[in-house]
């Protein structure tokens, strides 16, 4: 069955989330590109998400949140990741930090690693599910290996009926990757870096960081 496409406004997102909470994955607009994303609730939805994008489960997908306030729900929350959030959220920055113990996730989510990578994106489309569901599982919206979907069309032709759901909010945005810091060390240390500057970072936690070494 081919995937529903709806607009992406206050209507479509009511029925993404009903989507969802339902099970299904739903493909919608981002601040960069468009991404797939599931309930965190679903048994098999990780792998579901990975199997859409015809890959195997071997590194671990971000967590989309509706604001900094649901950060400390999902993982534990040291006074770097609260600084960054505070400086940087919503927008191009992706904290890592420790799993919370009492919080199991599914090992598919995080690699099997004890952390867990989370963002507030600045768009309103993820915010709104993430409010309405809890954190969303969410990876680009393409094929392993081919370039990401830049609208509905090019998901519904990359992915067809892996997707229930498409929110469709015009073209992708673009523009670079979140920059990726890893607050589960001291000091944090930038794993990727993105569209916020290191040098944001290091004057947001007002001290340095490490920094790739690539």
């Amino acid at each position: 069955m081919t995937a529903r496409v709806v607009a992406d406004d206050a209507a479509g997102r009511i029925v993404g989330a009903e989507v969802l909470r339902a099970g299904g994955i739903v493909a919608l607009p981002t601040d960069t590109v468009y991404g797939i994303a599931v309930s965190l609730d679903m048994p098999g939805g990780i792998e579901a998400l990975f199997a859409a994008k015809r890959r195997p489960p071997d590194q671990g997908i971000v967590l989309l949140l509706a604001d900094a306030d649901q950060a400390p729900s999902i993982g534990q929350w040291p006074a770097s990741a609260a600084a960054l959030a505070a400086a940087f959220w919503p927008g191009g920055l992706t904290v890592i930090v420790p799993q919370r113990p009492d919080v199991p996730l599914p090992p598919a989510l995080t690699g099997g690693a004890p952390t867990i990578g989370l963002r507030v994106p600045d768009h309103d489309a993820p915010r709104s599910l993430a409010a309405a569901v809890g954190p969303l599982p969410t990876t680009s919206a393409n094929v392993s290996g081919v370039p990401e979907a830049r609208d509905a069309a090019e998901i519904l032709d990359q992915l067809g009926d892996a997707v229930a759901l498409v929110l469709d909010g015009g073209a992708a945005h673009g523009g670079p990757p979140s920059t990726i810091v890893d607050c589960s060390v001291e000091p944090p240390r930038i794993l990727r870096a993105g569209a916020v500057p290191i040098e944001a970072v290091e004057a947001a936690l007002g001290r340095g960081v490490g920094r790739p070494t690539v």
